[in-house]
């Protein structure tokens, strides 16, 4: 296997490496992958309930996978329930919202699921949406076109990392939005992280 190249970050106070992978010619991405990784995911909980202390919501909502973990860590945090919109129709979903996105990672449709189970814990309600890393807004965009469709509200969107691919993400949430654990920094021009914390 040959070593690859990666790309150094802290956040929350914990230093991580995070691999580059080309996903089409001339764009490598830097991977956060923090499915199983404990500690990084109970730090960026902790300091983001320490921003949302201040924040009104009732229910917090996330894209499936990756940002599940901290999703519910966030939840423990703030003690407030979190749903998970999810990415295959299951027929237990029963009458469930639908919006597709197109995958960054893919360059392919993927469609949002809002179970029919939680339209009710989530009508006419402020949520707060959770995700681990945001590159193009698509996925907010579909988590918005199903909050809209649920008669929800968005009061603000918090993430770990917001990923500029040569150009600005295209989310329809207003950029005093986002809040988010990390500092810009550019990796040869490619690509750039931004984050800190918008106010």
């Amino acid at each position: 296997m040959s070593k690859r190249e990666n790309y150094s970050i802290e956040i929350a106070g914990v230093k991580r490496e995070l691999p580059l992978f080309e996903i089409k010619p001339g764009l490598r991405i830097a991977i956060l992958n923090i499915l199983g990784d404990t500690e990084l995911v109970q730090a960026s909980a902790k300091e983001l309930a320490k921003k949302l202390k201040d924040v009104a919501f009732d229910v917090l909502v996330t894209a499936e996978a990756k940002s599940i973990p901290l999703a519910h860590a966030l939840s423990v945090e703030t003690k407030k329930p979190y749903i998970i919109f999810r990415k295959t129709y299951k027929a237990y979903m029963g009458d469930a919202i639908k919006a597709e996105t197109l995958s960054i990672t893919t360059g392919q449709p993927q469609v949002l699921i809002l179970d029919e189970k939680d339209r009710e814990l989530i009508q006419g309600k402020k949520v707060l949406i959770v995700d681990d890393v945001i590159s193009t807004g698509s996925t907010l965009q579909g988590m918005r076109m199903i909050l809209d469709k649920a008669n929800a509200s968005i009061g603000t969107c918090r993430c770990l990392l917001i990923k500029y691919c040569r150009g600005e993400v295209t989310s329809p949430l207003r950029r005093k939005q986002f809040h988010f654990l990390f500092s810009r920094k550019s990796l040869n021009g490619s690509f750039s992280f931004h984050s800190g914390y918008f106010v």
